[in-house]
């Protein structure tokens, strides 16, 4: 009887064996509290954002060994990210985004991130305004534009 799948053998490495060379990792709606705006009630009082990342990033042949320390430990960027947010202040959206974007892009196995930024009730009859910045790392030095306007 032949069996439904064939394990790889153990000499095979994971790229022989076909399995995936990049992974995406998504935290969805990560709810925090920051100084966000430029008007004088925003720059007294914490307001709400909400924040989506995802991250793509090359697969380690360890991950299908589970050896942890071949991961992207993705605890650890949005712990990062909290402190982050919530320790910080910023007048536009556009560095806010671009500052929790290079958290997320920080680890050297990153081929792609994507960071939007929701900020519910900016506008009196909107649910919310957002902001999305994408990072590949061919594009890094356009980052650094952002950092040096804001």
């Amino acid at each position: 009887m032949k069996e439904p799948y064939a394990m790889p053998r153990a000499s095979s490495t994971p790229r022989a064996a076909g399995l995936p060379v990049e992974a995406e990792i998504n935290v969805s709606r990560l709810r925090l509290r920051t100084f966000i705006g430029f008007n004088e009630d925003e720059r007294r009082k914490k307001q709400d954002v909400v924040i989506d990342l995802m991250i793509r990033y090359r697969l380690r042949d360890g991950v299908f060994e589970d050896q942890v320390a071949d991961a992207l430990d993705y605890k650890v960027v949005t712990k990062a990210v909290i402190d982050l947010v919530e320790n910080g202040r910023f007048l536009l959206l556009e560095k806010l985004v671009a500052d929790i974007l290079a958290v997320c892009s920080e680890h050297p196995d990153v081929t792609f991130s994507r960071v939007t930024v929701d900020k519910p009730h900016a506008l009196r009859f909107a649910d919310s305004v957002s902001l999305t910045l994408d990072y590949r790392p061919e594009q890094a030095g356009s980052m650094r534009l952002l950092e040096k306007a804001s």
